[in-house]
C-alpha cells in the first residue's frame, strides 16, 4: 500500500505519535534528506538530536541509522538537546545540515522533524521543498545499528548542551548576571531548556525544570494561559524580578514583570530593538512576521532602521539574516533571532539579553516597557486559537481572503494585508487577524487594542462573526 505524502508545515513536518509520526514515517523523511544532501555534497554530515517528547531517542536513531546507511555521517547528541543547540552544533561541526526531533511547542502527543541549515538557522523554504519532493513512498528499514555505525567513523557522540553552555559564556558576564539585583525565576514548560538556566544562573528559581516527556497535559507554548504557576510564583515572592519562560525546544520566549504580568513577543521585540539600538548602539534591519505589531514599524522608523515584513515562518526571517545585516528578527509567536547570535531563534539568549539590559541600567523589566511606550504609545495584544477542523478552517479563511467579512460586530476596519492571512487595520487604532495554522487544525485570531479590555472585546465579537 502506497504511504501518505509528507508536508513540511511553517516549521517542519509535525504529526501525532504512532498515528503518522511512526519509526517507518521518519525513515522515510531521512531518506529524502539523504538523497538531497548527496546530490549536493560527496561526504556531508548531520548533527541531529531530540527534545524531551515522547520516543525522541528511537526517532532520533532510526533517522541516523537511515543517514548512516546512505554514507552519510552524523553528530548525535547526547541526551535531549534544544533546537538552538542544533543549529549551533551545525556550525561548530561544520555540517551541511542539522535535524531536530520535536514538535516544538505542539501538544504532547506530537512529535516532529525540523531542519536546520549549514548557516546555523532554518534550512530555506526551498532546499525544505526539494527535500520534501524527494521523500520516498516506501523504504526498507534500516539494518545497520548505531554500533556499526561508530566503527566505520559514521557516528560520533557529541554533547551540544555543553557547546551551547561554553558559547554563551563567552556572549554574557554571568558574574554580574549572578549579581544581579534582579532574582529571575525560570520555567523550562519541561522542554530541552531545563538544565542550561540551572547550570549557568544557579541562584534562579526554577520551574517544570523535570523530564516529563507529557508535559503534565499543557502543550509547552510560553502563552499566559499555560504559565500561571509561574505567574503566581512571582506574585508570592516578592524577591523575584522577571520570569522567564521557553518553550518546548527553547527556541520560543515568554516573559513576566515584577508583577507577574505577561511580558509577550511584541513587547520583547520592542524592548530588543530599543536595547540593541538605543543603549549598544548597534544598527541593521528589524526582520518581523506580518502577526507582528505594528509598533515595531513606528519604533524603527523613529530609530532609522529599515523594515521587512516576512510571511510567518521562522526560515523566512533567518533567510534575510544570511544575506543581511539584521538587528532582531522576530515572530509574534516567541520565535526572536538578535544580532550577534546565530541566525535561530533562542529563547533562553532572548532572556538573558533582557536580564542584561535590566542589570545595567537598574530598570526593572515594568519600567523598560515603560521607555518603549515613550516611543511607540502604549497597546495590548491578545490572541484566540480556535480549535476547528480544517475544512471550517479553511472556509473561513478563503470567505476573508475573498471580503467577504464587511465588519466585525461593533469594529469596522479602513484597510487589509494579506501577506500571510488577513490582516484588518481597525479604525480604532488597532488591528485583527485571521490565519490558518501550518501546524495543527487551528484557526488563530490576532488582535491588538488600547487596553486588554478592548483586545479581547476585539476578538469575542470576530469569533461571532466568523463561526
Amino acid at each position: 500500500m502506497k504511504s501518505a505524502p509528507i508536508k513540511f508545515g511553517t516549521d517542519g513536518w509535525r504529526a501525532i505519535i504512532a498515528q503518522d509520526f511512526t519509526a517507518y514515517n521518519v525513515a522515510r523523511v531521512a531518506q529524502g534528506l539523504a538523497t538531497w544532501l548527496l546530490q549536493h555534497d560527496a561526504h556531508p554530515s548531520v548533527v541531529i538530536g531530540h527534545d524531551c517528547r515522547f520516543g525522541g531517542p528511537l526517532f532520533t536513531e532510526i533517522a541516523t541509522r537511515v543517514l548512516g546507511a546512505n554514507g552519510i555521517k552524523t553528530y548525535l547528541a547526547k541526551g535531549f538537546v534544544s533546537t538552538p543547540m542544533v543549529s549551533l552544533g551545525v556550525l561548530l561541526h561544520q555540517a551541511q545540515q542539522g535535524v531536530v526531533i520535536t514538535a516544538s511547542h505542539n501538544p504532547p502527543t506530537y512529535n516532529g522533524f525540523k531542519l536546520k541549515g549549514a548557516h546555523g538557522g532554518p534550512t530555506s523554504p526551498k532546499d525544505i521543498a526539494a527535500v520534501e519532493a524527494l521523500i520516498p513512498d516506501d523504504i526498507d528499514m534500516p539494518t545497520i545499528q548505531l554500533e556499526d555505525l561508530e566503527a566505520k567513523g559514521l557516528l560520533v557522540y557529541v554533547d551540544l548542551e555543553s557547546s551551547y553552555i561554553d558559547y554563551l559564556k563567552t556572549k554574557f558576564d554571568f558574574e554580574a548576571l549572578r549579581t544581579s539585583p534582579f532574582k529571575l525565576a525560570y520555567d523550562a514548560m519541561f522542554g530541552a531548556g531545563q538544565n542550561v538556566i540551572r547550570k549557568l544562573l544557579p541562584q534562579a528559581i526554577l520551574l517544570h525544570c523535570e523530564h516529563n516527556p507529557g508535559f503534565e497535559g499543557t502543550a509547552p507554548e510560553p502563552l499566559d494561559r499555560n504559565l500561571q504557576l509561574l505567574s503566581q510564583t512571582i506574585q508570592q515572592t516578592p524577591e523575584i524580578k522577571i520570569g522567564l519562560a521557553t518553550d518546548g525546544d527553547a527556541d520560543r520566549i515568554g516573559l513576566y514583570d515584577e508583577d507577574g504580568q505577561f511580558v509577550d513577543a511584541h513587547h520583547i521585540i520592542l524592548l530588543l530593538v530599543h536595547y540593541l539600538h538605543k543603549y549598544k548602539k548597534l544598527n541593521g534591519k528589524v526582520a518581523i512576521a506580518f502577526s507582528a505589531t505594528d509598533r515595531i514599524k513606528r519604533m524603527a522608523e523613529q530609530y532609522q532602521l529599515p523594515v521587512e515584513v516576512t510571511k510567518i515562518g521562522f526560515k523566512y526571517i533567518s533567510e534575510i539574516m544570511i544575506h543581511e545585516d539584521v538587528l532582531v528578527g522576530g515572530e509574534e509567536s516567541g520565535g526572536i533571532a538578535v544580532k550577534g547570535h546565530i541566525p535561530e531563534r533562542d529563547g533562553i539568549y532572548d532572556g538573558l539579553v533582557i536580564y542584561e539590559f535590566m542589570t545595567q541600567t537598574g530598570k526593572s523589566l515594568k519600567e523598560l516597557c515603560q521607555e518603549v511606550y515613550e516611543v511607540v504609545g502604549t497597546f495590548v495584544y491578545e490572541r484566540n486559537d480556535l480549535h476547528i477542523d480544517n475544512a471550517k478552517k479553511e472556509a473561513i479563511i478563503k470567505t476573508a481572503y475573498e471580503g467577504g467579512y464587511a465588519q466585525f460586530g461593533s469594529y469596522t476596519y479602513h484597510s487589509v494585508e494579506t501577506i500571510d492571512g488577513v490582516k484588518y487595520h481597525l479604525d480604532n487604532g488597532g488591528w485583527v487577524m485571521l490565519r490558518a495554522s501550518g501546524t495543527e487544525p487551528v484557526l488563530r485570531i490576532y488582535a491588538e487594542g488600547n487596553s486588554k479590555a478592548e483586545a479581547l472585546d476585539i476578538l469575542e465579537q470576530v469569533k461571532q462573526s466568523i463561526l
